[in-house]
């Protein structure tokens, strides 16, 4: 194998997918949803997949959509491509009624009627929820089959860089701590054949 194709070989690191891991594209990914994205898992299990990708801003406010939904200053994401006329939101309270754990910081979903009371009195904010239209899903063995392809990479993620990186940042900065085999994806060319 020459210099240049070990270079661009996608290595897998083996860490399996599951419910709170991190989903990163591999670099070359031309797909308009998963170019460069960043996908965090809120199930994962026989059933399939389900997650929301955290660095595609819509660049809207989440008021500018959602007319009757109470004041707060909150970006839209794309979550993915499945049912993007639904409202999916991922954040830190436990205590909001019907949310689904995703790991020890993290939860989604759960009562809109809180969410809005809890958006009312002020206790959300950028910082601990995030707001996505549609989300990203696979059917049973789907994403198996995308990992053996080299399609992913699975990592694991702190809150703070999904909730507090600048979404243009999210990706570089995983994939940099992902280790040297990865760290050299960052330098590539979002588009090849431009270069």
């Amino acid at each position: 194998m020459t210099d240049i194709n070990k270079i661009l070989e996608i290595k897998p690191n083996n860490i399996k997918p599951s419910q709170g891991k991190v989903l990163i594209s591999e670099p070359f990914t031309n797909d308009y949803y998963f170019k460069r994205s960043v996908v965090l898992l809120a199930e994962h299990n026989e059933e399939g997949s389900f997650g929301m990708v955290f660095n595609k801003p819509l660049y809207i406010n989440l008021n500018e959509l959602i007319k009757d939904f109470p004041k707060i200053d909150a970006p839209l994401y794309i979550g993915g491509p499945v049912k993007t006329d639904s409202l999916f939101y991922i954040h830190k309270f436990p205590e909001i009624e019907n949310s689904i754990k995703i790991n020890e910081e993290l939860y989604w979903g759960g009562d809109i009627d809180n969410i809005k009371e809890y958006i009312a009195t002020n206790l959300f904010n950028r910082d601990n929820i995030r707001f996505f239209i549609g989300y990203a899903g696979w059917s049973p063995k789907q994403l198996n089959e995308e990992l053996k392809e080299n399609s992913w990479v699975v990592t694991h993620a702190k809150t703070d860089i999904l909730l507090n990186e600048s979404p243009a940042s999210i990706w570089n900065k995983i994939v940099i701590d992902l280790g040297a085999d990865y760290a050299h994806w960052v330098n590539f060319p979002t588009n090849p054949s431009m270069n």
